[in-house]
């Protein structure tokens, strides 16, 4: 809100939005629990494209690798990867979101605390605005029963079902010619 009233002002100064929310992932079992904040893509600026798969607008994360993860959660990650073409169009272009699958392999509970799963990242000078956030149950772990699921919510998971996180793309900035 606060770079899109400077952006009235200045806008060869100030870059598109970003994804706007830590996409804030909780899951918890019989005697674990896991929290986690998902990258997303940064918006578009004068002058250079947005990066992808970064946590904007926030510190003090970090990426727990896949291997360390899957060691101590009864979770496996089947899909953890850029999400292609989330980024807004633009001259500057925004960056991409990122798509995450975590299987679980025991009955827990996961909770979701995510934002622009509705209005999306806006773009700015022209630019494109970037996709919106999704997420999603796959019961059983089937695209078949996938459920979409609301931007904030608590879900009862059982072995074998996957959770799927699909973080917003950051705005572009500039129109292209």
């Amino acid at each position: 809100v606060c770079l899109g009233a400077l952006a009235q002002a200045a806008p060869d100064r100030v870059g598109a939005a970003s994804q706007g929310t830590m996409n804030n992932l909780m899951l918890g079992g019989a005697g674990w629990v896991y929290y986690e904040t998902i990258a997303g893509g940064q918006g578009g600026r004068p002058g250079r494209a947005g990066m992808s798969g970064v946590h904007t607008a926030m510190t003090n994360t970090q990426n727990t690798p896949v291997e360390a993860f899957e060691r101590a959660y009864p979770m496996r990650v089947l899909r953890y990867r850029l999400r292609q073409g989330s980024g807004g169009a633009g001259l500057a272009a925004g960056g991409d979101g990122i798509e995450r699958d975590l299987l679980v392999l025991e009955d827990c509970t996961a909770s979701l605390i995510t934002e622009r799963r509705v209005t999306p990242p806006w773009g700015l000078a022209g630019g494109q605005p970037g996709a919106v956030g999704e997420n999603w149950l796959l019961r059983g772990g089937s695209e078949d029963a996938a459920e979409r699921l609301p931007d904030k919510c608590t879900v009862r998971l059982q072995a074998g079902d996957v959770l799927r996180v699909r973080t917003p793309g950051g705005g572009g900035w500039g129109a292209r010619d």
